[in-house]
């Protein structure tokens, strides 16, 4: 019997279904860079606000503590917004006839909140909890960033599940003293290594990564 098919075919069948695997693998790269992009993350896009309000005129400039604005961060899952009247404790003051602050103003006046964007926002099926975090020695700008620096608000990090994860499997590189929670540029007075691993053990964080790692810490 005659062959049906040239034996080139054979080669042709290799490479083709060779070129179909690294298609498919590179299908998945493409794919794995987009979700972590600033498209879908949003990360490093500044958002727009009712009013430019800006971070790094009040924190750098004018030495405002964290805790000034959002008052809830040590006691509460949601670090709280400030009011109005927060505003105006310094605005009824100074810049009082500014243009650029008349939504404050009206908000004041009416008693209605201002309706900001929120920029670092978790998806309704992440439980995160400000305090906690704070009470084991995480520092603000370890997830804000640089807000000394943001003339307008921006989204730091990617804010997925397996950026969580990094610092979750590996705490010591990020735990800080906890009266330096707060403070803006901070640099370990130790290796930082040697200072984590200590702090956990003094704030009773799980060594073992248990809690840390299970599902239900954040997924409730």
């Amino acid at each position: 019997m005659s062959q049906i098919f040239h034996p080139s075919t054979n080669t042709i069948s290799k490479v083709t279904l060779l070129g179909a695997v690294f298609f498919l693998a590179a299908l998945l790269w493409v794919f794995g860079v987009i979700v972590r992009s600033p498209y879908v993350t949003e990360a490093n896009v500044v958002r727009q606000q009712p009013v430019p309000f800006s971070h790094k005129h009040h924190v750098a400039g004018l030495g405002i503590e964290c805790r000034y604005c959002h008052t809830t961060v040590e006691t509460s899952a949601f670090a709280g917004m400030p009011s109005t009247k927060t505003c105006m404790t310094c605005h009824s003051q100074i810049w009082v006839d500014a243009p650029i602050l008349e939504p404050v103003r009206a908000s004041y006046r009416t008693d209605q909140s201002i309706e900001w964007t929120r920029v670092n926002d978790l998806p309704d099926f992440a439980y995160f909890n400000h305090s906690i975090h704070v009470k084991k020695g995480i520092g603000c700008e370890t997830c804000h960033g640089p807000v000394d620096d943001m003339a307008l608000a921006w989204r730091a990090n990617s804010l997925n599940m397996e950026w969580c994860l990094d610092c979750h499997r590996d705490p010591a590189r990020y735990v800080r003293p906890r009266d330096k929670v707060f403070e803006i540029g901070y640099k370990p007075a130790e290796d930082q290594r040697v200072l984590g691993e200590r702090l956990m053990k003094e704030y009773a964080i799980d060594t073992q990564r248990a809690v840390l790692m299970n599902c239900s810490t954040c997924h409730r």
